[in-house]
């Protein structure tokens, strides 16, 4: 779960990262009220889920509250195209007004989960800005320290971290020294996936301060999050997300054209395996799990043949506290209300799998049956070929 960058830095804020004083609207009135509150020049920041704002002019300085007005009403309302949106951008529906900082110096500090390591790590640039994913992608100057996950961010590791920051005068020593520890506390504390700061401002002043924030929260870790599950921004996700939350689905969108719909994240992982060794590519990951309905059954199913993308759909089930009868009935509960386009391979086996089966006969539909996992991911790999097929 992304969080937007106001809500970002209120998390942070609250383990001890410091921050610059702002305020999120939603109307160009409120950003002159926010802009005439703090005084001076500030920064108007459209808030939408997304990196390169800077360079998509969604990010602007006003020298007063009437310039801060006049940014807001141009961006709220607007749609942001960056790099990292696509052709149809997000539209604007919040700003961040937020005091200008004299900046002396951008740093850059985060924490990331590595899973080629496997480790958490804490990174550290002395150069901050729009050109550190590539700096990173190429490995250069930014310093990575595990997380002990006994101690934490260890001394030594915080040692070389800083050097890496380019800091040396003992105040911004410091002061580098509970952000970076706050940080990985803040992680943990969290459940995040990634906490990034950048740029981490050095302002002529000598004080750090978080001038960008990105969070992502582990999804599977919201059930213990209440507090934070109530900040996700439902715009951030597809239709078909949604509707899979809803139902209580795990869904995730893939790159490929079969459609698949599982019970158990392990035998999804088995099914995507096999598909792909059949040489084929699974258009998502959609696990139905244990205490599912007819109705949950229903909505994955029209979730799965929604995708244009989608030329076959794979049904794989193996019953255990989830019955394969029940699995029948929500999937001919789907089809009568929209008729598939595409075709359909079934394996259902377990409980009341011979019940599923003579459902599914009865019901007339063009089905494609199969007993075996591996034929059944070869077959609905054919039938894509064959659908895709002018």
């Amino acid at each position: 779960m992304r969080l937007h960058e106001h809500q970002a830095k209120r998390l942070l804020a609250a383990f001890g990262i410091p921050v610059p004083r702002g305020e999120a609207v939603t109307s160009a009135a409120d950003a002159r009220r926010a802009a005439s509150a703090l005084g001076g020049p500030v920064v108007v920041k459209a808030q939408i889920l997304s990196g390169g704002r800077g360079r998509a002019a969604g990010i602007r300085t006003a020298a007063n509250a009437d310039e801060a007005e006049r940014s807001a009403g141009d961006l709220l309302g607007s749609r942001l195209v960056t790099a990292q949106t696509g052709p149809e951008g997000k539209s604007v529906r919040a700003v961040l007004i937020e005091e200008a900082l004299p900046v002396a110096r951008e740093l850059y500090a985060g924490v990331a989960v590595d899973k080629k390591a496997p480790a958490v790590l804490v990174l550290a640039s002395a150069a901050g800005g729009v050109e550190v994913e590539t700096r990173a992608a190429a490995g250069a100057g930014i310093a990575r320290e595990a997380l002990s996950a006994e101690g934490g961010l260890l001394p030594h590791r915080v040692d070389r971290l800083i050097e890496a920051l380019g800091l040396t005068d003992a105040a911004s020593v410091r002061q580098a020294s509970e952000l970076l520890s706050n940080m990985a506390k803040a992680f943990v504390a969290l459940d995040a996936g990634l906490i990034e700061i950048n740029p981490l401002g050095l302002t002529a002043h000598g004080k750090l301060s978080a001038l960008d924030a990105k969070v992502v929260i582990d999804d599977n870790a919201l059930a213990r999050h209440p507090e934070l599950a109530v900040l996700r921004d439902v715009e951030d996700l597809s239709p078909a997300e949604r509707e899979a939350e809803r139902f209580g689905l795990n869904y995730i969108r893939l790159e490929g054209n079969i459609g698949c719909l599982v019970n158990g994240a392990g035998l999804a992982m088995a099914t995507m395996d096999l598909i792909k060794l059949s040489g084929g590519a699974p258009a998502n990951f959609l696990d139905i799990g244990g205490g599912v309905t007819e109705d949950a059954v229903a909505a994955a199913f029209r979730i799965l043949v929604s995708d244009a993308r989608v030329r076959a759909a794979l049904i794989n089930i193996f019953g255990g506290i989830v019955r394969c009868d029940l699995v029948a009935r929500g999937v001919l509960k789907a089809v009568a209300e929209r008729p598939a386009r595409i075709p359909i391979v079934v394996r259902l086996e377990g409980t009341n799998a011979v019940e599923g089966r003579r459902l599914l006969a009865a019901a007339g539909l063009p089905l494609l049956s199969s007993s075996s996992l591996e034929e059944a991911a070869a077959e609905a790999v054919r039938s894509a070929g064959k659908a895709a097929s002018p």
